[in-house]
């Protein structure tokens, strides 16, 4: 199973985000219905120095049925965690992605609402294309496809390389020249797992890994590349 996440930075929080977050919700009546959707935080806890629990949200989703529509409620969940890391809190969603045909939660939306509840500053978090640019040539055979954005050439507004295009050290400096690195899918040499990530803090796990297992490697390895 595929496991992306989006790590925020939290700034101004105060105390136990516990405190705030324990027991919140907050309700929405269906107009025409006796029904309310429900948005809560659900099993919060403490494990060690992280916080962590489960952002759920209903909503009404249409379906076709024998050629009519009908709409039914639904609840999406996204897990979160809140890591300290030296001097700095961070906030990491792992929320589902949008589906065809679906507005589904996204990784802004629970950031959003838990800065809100915590009363705190939920940014997002940024890694400069200098890192990215490092993390590749620090071990290019590791690395398995790069992006570029903000390309320079008229009509191209992206270009990439992957196999045997990494390779190639002259056309990797080409297009370091005309662009930036957006994203890179690269196999962490610790944790063997293949990862995508992008500038703002977006990380895709394509290797087979628990959700804590994977946090485990968000701490050790992709928060020292925050800026």
């Amino acid at each position: 199973m595929v496991l992306p996440v989006k790590v925020f930075e939290v700034r101004g929080l105060q105390g136990d985000p516990r405190d705030r977050l324990a027991g919140w919700r907050e309700t929405e009546q269906v107009e025409g219905e006796e029904l309310q959707l429900l948005t809560e935080v659900l099993d919060l806890e403490a494990v060690e120095d992280t916080v962590t629990g489960v952002f759920a949200r209903d909503f009404i989703r249409d379906r076709s049925y024998r050629r009519k529509v009908r709409s039914a409620p639904e609840t999406e969940e996204a897990r979160f965690w809140i890591v300290p890391n030296e001097q700095r809190r961070f906030l990491v969603v792992m929320a589902p992605s949008v589906a065809r045909g679906v507005k589904k939660m996204l990784s802004n939306h629970v950031a959003v609402k838990l800065g809100g509840i915590l009363n705190a500053d939920v940014r997002e978090s940024r890694i400069t294309s200098e890192t990215l640019q490092k993390l590749h040539e620090a071990n290019p055979k590791a690395t398995n496809l790069i992006w570029f954005d903000q390309v320079d050439i008229p009509g191209v507004n992206k270009l990439c390389l992957s196999g045997e295009g990494l390779a190639d050290t002259g056309l990797y400096r080409e297009y370091l020249g005309h662009g930036m690195i957006w994203y890179v899918v690269y196999t962490g040499k610790r944790s063997g797992y293949t990862v995508g990530v992008t500038r703002n803090a977006v990380v895709t796990n394509f290797s087979k890994s628990t959700e804590d297992e994977f946090l485990k490697f968000v701490r050790e390895e992709l928060l020292t590349l925050i800026e």
